[in-house]
Parts: C-alpha cells; sequence; structure tokens
C-alpha cells in the first residue's frame, strides 16, 4: 500500500512515519508540508492512502480534496473534534484525533487497508466524494472558496464574489478581475453564503445584495437586476420579493 503524509508540522509527520515502520505491507512514497506540494504530490505519486492534516496555513485539509483529480483512500489527522469528525464516521473515511496512540493508528490504517483491498475486485464509491457531500450539508458560512483556473489554484475572498451563475453541473463564479468555474452546486451556495450578503434572485443567478443598483422589469413575471458594473442579472419573482425584503423597498 502506497503512503503519502501530508501534515505541516515535523513532529507529527515523525509519528506518522514510526508508527508505519511497523507494517510491511506499507511503503511511504512522499511527505509534504501543505496542501499545495500535497495535491502535485498525489498526481505523481498517485498513493493508494494519504494521511491528510486538517488544519494547514496556506491551504486546509478540507480546501485541498475539493482541488484533487486523483482519489485515495484519506485519513484525517486533526486536533480539532468538531463537526467533521461525524462526517467522516458517516462516509467510512476514519479519522485520528491528535494525540492519537499506536493502537489507534493502527486501526485506522487496518480500516484502510481494508478498503484498498476491496477496491481491487469492485469499485467502491469516491470516498473523497462523500467526505464533500456530507460537509456541504452543514450550515456553515464561507468566507473563502479555492478554485482551480489554468493550473493555477486561487483563493477567492468571498466578499470579492458580485454573482454566481449556475453552468450545468458546474458555477461560474464572478469578480471585478475574472471569474472562475467551479465544480459545485447552486444550493450549495445559496446554503453556505450569508444571507444578510447574498441573495439567489433566480434558479441560475445569486446575487450580492451591495452590489444591486437598480430593478428593471422584464417581461410579465421577471426583472432584471442591474449590478455596480453594468451587469444584468435575471431575477424572477420570488428573486423580487427577497430583494425587496432585504433592501426594504
Amino acid at each position: 500500500m502506497r503512503v503519502v503524509i501530508i501534515e505541516d508540522e515535523a513532529p507529527a509527520r515523525e509519528i506518522v512515519k514510526v508508527f508505519l515502520q511497523q507494517h510491511v505491507d506499507v511503503e511511504l512514497v512522499g511527505e509534504f508540508s501543505d496542501g499545495f506540494a500535497g495535491i502535485k504530490g498525489i498526481k505523481e505519486l498517485k498513493p493508494d492512502l494519504v494521511f491528510l492534516d486538517v488544519q494547514m496555513p496556506k491551504i486546509t485539509g478540507f480546501e485541498m480534496l475539493e482541488l484533487l483529480e486523483e482519489h485515495p483512500e484519506i485519513i484525517f489527522t486533526t486536533a480539532y473534534d468538531q463537526y467533521a469528525i461525524k462526517a467522516f464516521e458517516m462516509n467510512a473515511v476514519d479519522y485520528l484525533l491528535k494525540p492519537f496512540s499506536k493502537e489507534r493508528f493502527n486501526q485506522a490504517l487496518e480500516k484502510a487497508r481494508t478498503k484498498v483491498e476491496q477496491a481491487l475486485t469492485n469499485k467502491p464509491a469516491d470516498p473523497i466524494k462523500q467526505v464533500m457531500e456530507a460537509l456541504d450539508e452543514k450550515p456553515e458560512n464561507l468566507f473563502r472558496v479555492v478554485v482551480k483556473k489554468g493550473g493555477d489554484i486561487h483563493m477567492i475572498a468571498v466578499e470579492d464574489i458580485l454573482y454566481i451563475e449556475a453552468k450545468d453541473d458546474y458555477v461560474m463564479l464572478y469578480t471585478e478581475k475574472s471569474r472562475y468555474l467551479k465544480e459545485k452546486t447552486m444550493r450549495f451556495y445559496e446554503n453556505h453564503l450569508d444571507p444578510n450578503h447574498f441573495v439567489r434572485v433566480h434558479r441560475s443567478f445569486i446575487v450580492r445584495i451591495d452590489q444591486v443598483k437598480r430593478l428593471e422589469p422584464y417581461g410579465k413575471s421577471s426583472y432584471l437586476a442591474i449590478l455596480g458594473q453594468g451587469q444584468k442579472i435575471n431575477v424572477s419573482l420570488a428573486g423580487y420579493k427577497k430583494l425587496k425584503e432585504v433592501l426594504s423597498f
């Protein structure tokens, strides 16, 4: 079983390495101190299993998962027993709560070993997809969005988003300087953007409230929202009522 460690703290990496040495069927093929290097490492090394820290300075473990093209098994390592732990348990992805014992480590490794072996004969459910779907259900406001564009990774602050448009199974995030395609649903952003700042005004559009400069009638039961840079956004009748409430007009 090919293993990669992604952890920003050297002592924590050393503990995992020491525990791994006792398993002759495991090969440590790479270790990385941040998520950016980890993404590249997973793509090049194609491990079966990744020990992934949740809290890292440049990019979190959760944000890193959204950008992965390869989907190995994941064992999370974290010092925070918060909402994510329940999500991991529900989706058969293990976690190690720091500080963890050798016995607990071995349990997690055995679980991963079984899943890797099963994958040789069966097509398993995508573990990363399962985790992300569970995390998406948590009603927590976003403060940034991580996207890939042209091979580069961009961190977009939520306050820089002007509006969001549905694009089949993706969404397009628009900022003043650029636009970014993201594999998420409109429902996700409707549930995770602060409703005091963003409103879903149409099945295909979510808009930042302070960007709406005026509303114009468009047809019998719809409107156009004119934004600060002149963009025109379709607004349904239900969306119009929402805007009236938040803008108090």
